[in-house]
C-alpha cells in the first residue's frame, strides 16, 4: 500500500510539478490537495490553471481542494507554497504531527531545520531531534539554484578544500513561477536581477556543506560571490562558476571527483534518485539546458568546460533542472530518504 501525501500551494507552479511527479510514484500517493480559500471546495480540475505538458492525473483531478490548515488525512505534506503564507502554515502543520517537506525559503535558515541535498548532507537529517514540534517536523530544500551549484561543489570541497567562489547564473524563465516575467520584458532580452537570489547562493551552501557538530551545524567558510540573470529558456539553469581550492588539484583529478561522486540516495536506491548525480562532458559546447536538463530523471547535475583560470585556480560550467531537481523532484527525493531511514512514523 502506497503512502498517502498531501499537496500545500497545490494550483502553483511547484504544486504542479509536486503532482506530476508523484502521479505514478512508486511510494507515495496524493490523496488531499490543499490551496487557498478561494480555491477551497472546487475540484481540483475546475480551479487549477494547469500548464505541465502531461494532463492532470485522474487521481487528482477530481479531488475537492481544502484549505492550508492542519486536517489532511496524510502524514506528510509536501509544500509548494509562497513565501508569503508558506511560514507560519508550514509551523502549524508540523505542531499538528505533520512532516512537512518545504520548497518555501521561510524556515531554511531555522537553526533545527536541515536545508537538505540528500547526496550532501543527509546526516543534516539529525536536526530534527532538536525541533518542538512533537511528531511532527519540518524539512527544506535549498534555492533551485543553490541545488546544482552545491552538488558540483560537494566533491571539490571533500577532496581539496574550496577556498572561494564566484558564480554568474543565466536561470530559466520556470524559475519565476507563472504567469512568471512579462514577455515584454524578457522575449529578445536578459534581465540582470532576481530578487533576493545573490543573496540565497551566497549564503545556503555554506549552511549545506557545513559540519554537524552535535545540535547544531558549523558553516562552511568560504566567500561565495554571485550575480544572477535570467534568460529566455524554458527550463534549466545555467552556471559559470570560478572556484580557488585550498588544496592543488589537476583539472583530471577535479573530473575524477565528479564522476566518483554518490551518495546516500544512489546506495539506497531511492525510486527518484539519478544514477549518477553529475555527468561530465568533455565537448566544448555541452552542457546546454535543451540537451542535457532531463538527464537521468532531470535529477542530475551536468558539467563541462573545466578550465585553469587566471584570477581563480578553475572555472566550469554547470546545469540543473530547476523545476524537477531545483524544487518538487528535490524535495521529494528528502522524503524518500527520510522513510527509507524510517525517520517518518508512518
Amino acid at each position: 500500500m502506497k503512502i498517502p501525501v498531501g499537496i500545500l500551494g497545490a494550483t502553483g507552479s511547484v504544486g504542479q510539478k509536486f503532482i506530476q511527479l508523484l502521479s505514478d510514484h512508486p511510494w507515495f500517493e496524493i490523496n488531499s490537495v490543499a490551496a487557498s480559500e478561494r480555491s477551497a471546495g472546487k475540484k481540483y480540475r475546475d480551479a487549477v490553471n494547469w500548464f505541465m505538458t502531461a494532463p492532470i492525473p485522474e487521481t487528482v483531478a477530481d479531488l475537492t481542494i481544502r484549505t492550508c490548515e492542519p486536517e489532511l488525512p496524510c502524514k506528510i505534506v509536501f509544500s509548494g507554497l509562497d513565501a508569503s503564507v508558506a511560514g507560519d502554515i508550514e509551523t502549524e502543520f508540523a505542531k499538528a504531527g505533520y512532516v512537512v517537506i518545504s520548497n518555501s525559503r521561510n524556515h531554511r535558515f531555522d537553526p533545527d531545520v536541515p536545508l537538505l541535498i540528500p547526496e550532501v548532507n543527509s546526516d543534516h537529517l539529525k536536526l530534527i531531534e532538536q525541533q518542538k514540534y512533537g511528531d511532527g517536523c519540518i524539512v527544506t530544500n535549498p534555492n533551485c539554484s543553490t541545488i546544482g551549484m552545491t552538488l558540483a561543489l560537494k566533491p571539490l570541497h571533500d577532496a581539496f578544500g574550496i577556498a572561494a567562489v564566484n558564480v554568474v547564473t543565466l536561470q530559466a524563465l520556470s524559475g519565476a513561477g507563472y504567469p512568471g516575467v512579462a514577455s515584454l520584458d524578457i522575449i529578445d532580452n536578459v534581465l540582470p536581477f532576481i530578487s533576493n537570489e545573490e543573496p540565497k547562493m551566497e549564503s545556503e551552501p555554506l549552511k549545506i556543506l557545513g559540519s554537524l557538530n552535535g545540535d547544531k551545524i558549523d558553516f562552511a567558510d568560504f566567500p561565495i560571490s554571485a550575480q544572477c540573470n535570467r534568460i529566455p529558456v524554458l527550463d534549466g539553469h545555467l552556471e559559470c562558476l570560478s572556484v580557488t581550492l585550498k588544496q592543488k588539484a589537476s583539472a583530471d583529478q577535479l573530473i575524477s571527483a565528479w564522476k566518483n561522486f554518490s551518495g546516500e540516495p544512489q546506495k539506497m536506491d531511492l525510486p527518484l534518485a539519478p544514477k549518477q548525480p553529475i555527468y561530465y562532458f568533455e565537448q566544448n559546447n555541452l552542457p546546454q539546458p535543451k540537451l542535457q536538463r532531463n538527464l537521468d530523471k532531470g535529477m542530475a547535475v551536468s558539467i563541462g568546460r573545466l578550465r585553469e583560470c587566471p584570477i581563480f585556480d578553475y572555472k566550469f560550467v554547470i546545469l540543473s533542472h530547476n523545476t524537477i531537481r531545483g524544487a518538487a523532484g528535490g524535495a521529494i527525493l528528502n522524503a524518500e530518504i527520510m522513510v527509507k531511514k524510517k525517520l517518518i512514523d508512518l
